[in-house]
């Protein structure tokens, strides 16, 4: 019984270690599985409705790298450039944030935000396409000149602003570059302003890969070094007991 009660503290604990150190994986990578009803537009190209899973591939400064692979990670569908984007108020959901297009046109994502994060990534597009996004929206949309899909490329290509006049701009003049404040926010990161919308509706979350905010992994660890201790303090009992009646 008592050697049973320290095994089972011992697969309590390795479960909630290991379980952790999955839930670090996915913090680290921001993965995440978006299900889309309709046609949606990355950097370079336009995907069907379908299934996707979205990851961190590499984080730098001033930008970050993004992979897009089909529904069971078999496939890498695109690789391209993001820039960090902020919010005030994380949620515990995925945030898809879309780019106003002409009607009829699929919708352009211009950010994403991993739940729980106030850091985002804003989607960089290609310098034409980023032009006619700027347009149609109304607003700065960050782009590059340089077609790349490598990832070193990618790490090392010029980043430019587009504004919706079509003049080209540092990104540091017209895009937040640092966490918002109260007093600071950027008006183009905010629902219903200058032609950028906020939905959930395009992007709904598979149920069965939603990355938890809360976790029951601090109560299994803590139940497993419970079950340790009094497993260990009978075993202690039993050999005085047994000493004394000798």
């Amino acid at each position: 019984m008592i050697k049973k009660a320290i095994w089972i503290g011992l697969t309590l604990s390795l479960l909630g270690l290991v379980s952790a150190s999955s839930a670090r994986a996915d913090e680290w990578n921001k993965k995440t599985v978006l299900t889309f009803s309709q046609p949606f537009e990355i950097p370079g190209m336009v995907l069907p409705a379908g299934t996707y899973v979205f990851e961190l591939a590499d984080t730098m400064a001033d930008r970050h790298i993004v992979r897009i692979f089909n529904a069971d990670r078999s496939e890498v569908i695109a690789t391209f450039m993001t820039i960090p984007d902020y919010r005030l108020t994380p949620t515990d959901q995925t945030v898809i944030k879309f780019t106003e297009v002409p009607a009829g046109s699929p919708e352009a994502i211009r950010a994403w935000f991993y739940p729980g994060n106030t850091i985002g990534q804003e989607f960089v597009y290609p310098k034409h396409r980023a032009t006619e996004l700027a347009r149609s929206s109304h607003a700065v949309v960050p782009a590059t000149a340089v077609n790349a899909i490598d990832i070193d490329a990618l790490k090392t290509a010029p980043i430019i602003a587009i504004t919706p006049e079509e003049r080209e701009i540092t990104v540091a003049e017209a895009i937040q570059t640092g966490p918002v404040t109260d007093a600071e926010s950027r008006p183009s990161s905010v629902t219903g302003t200058s032609g950028i919308r906020e939905t959930r509706r395009a992007a709904r979350r598979n149920a069965r890969e939603l990355p938890k905010t809360a976790s029951t992994l601090p109560l299994i660890m803590l139940l497993g070094l419970a079950s340790i201790g009094v497993g260990g303090g009978l075993l202690v009992l039993g050999k005085r007991a047994t000493a004394s009646a000798a």
